[in-house]
């Protein structure tokens, strides 16, 4: 997604991106807010820990036990897309699936085998890799609803774009906020200070606020009206970055407005 955009930005609106095959098109943006960057001076060590491939496990084994309560070959089910092709579903139809199918407790890796009707070796042959084969207990409900909801919240997005703008701002703002949300309590890959930090940015005026990039760290997203673009600054300034000198001798270069720009050119002389 990130080399996507890269190539395939154009100033002044957002880009809908589909993958497999690879499909861009344009969103126009409302006028009358712009984004803003806000960074939590978080660094995640994501070398040092293991969230991304347990969470890339986690969602896999959903994947693989919504295909087999469907009737599908789980086996070859490697990700949430394989399944939603293999089982011509909407995003709707997908989540609720997942209501009937899954349950919100963790699973063991008996209970996942018990369902798949697999060994433990069938699962880590299947299912995980080096880095997650001594898993034990997986948070399925979670992992797959997140994906599945936030898939359709960003064609939802895409929807707000095109009504009047009061309206739009608003609902935008409600789905920036849903993410966050989900990707706090779902997926679990916020962390204390994003999470006040996308708190402080609603109540300073924001539309939404949600975490971006990988998560556990890293950069906060918010819409926010032009005309309390100063002010909002001026806020977020105050209750974060003043907090210590760390974070007051970052602030020039941790928040700034935004927004949508060209991509990569190739410039002839």
């Amino acid at each position: 997604m990130d080399q996507a955009i890269s190539c395939l930005g154009q100033a002044g609106c957002a880009k809908l991106i589909d993958f497999n095959p690879l499909r861009v098109n344009n969103v126009d943006l409302p006028a009358g807010a712009q984004f803003v960057i806000a960074n939590s001076c978080v660094e995640a060590n994501k070398a040092a820990t293991n969230h991304f491939n347990t969470r890339v496990a986690e969602c896999r084994i959903a994947a693989q036990i919504l295909a087999k309560s469907q009737g599908l070959d789980w086996r070859k089910i490697k990700k949430p897309f394989d399944f939603q092709k293999a089982s011509n579903s909407s995003f709707k139809e997908l989540i609720e699936i997942t209501q009937s199918v899954l349950h919100e407790q963790p699973y063991s890796i008996e209970e996942v085998c018990r369902i798949l009707e697999a060994t433990q070796q069938e699962l880590i042959l299947n299912s995980l890799n080096q880095n997650t084969a001594n898993l034990k207990e997986f948070q399925l409900y979670k992992r797959v609803m997140h994906v599945f909801c936030e898939a359709q919240r960003v064609y939802d997005f895409r929807d707000a774009c095109k009504l009047e703008s009061c309206t739009a701002f608003e609902v935008m703002g409600k789905l920036m906020n849903q993410s966050h949300e989900s990707c706090k309590d779902l997926y679990d890959c916020s962390c204390p200070e994003l999470d006040e930090l996308t708190k402080i940015c609603r109540e300073s005026g924001a539309y939404g606020s949600r975490l971006t990039g990988a998560g556990w760290g890293g950069c906060t997203v918010s819409l926010i009206p032009n005309d309390k673009l100063e002010s909002f600054l001026d806020s977020i300034k105050e209750r974060y970055y003043e907090k210590n000198d760390r974070l007051k001798n970052l602030f020039i270069e941790s928040a700034f407005p935004t927004k949508p720009s060209d991509g990569i050119s190739i410039i002839l002389s």
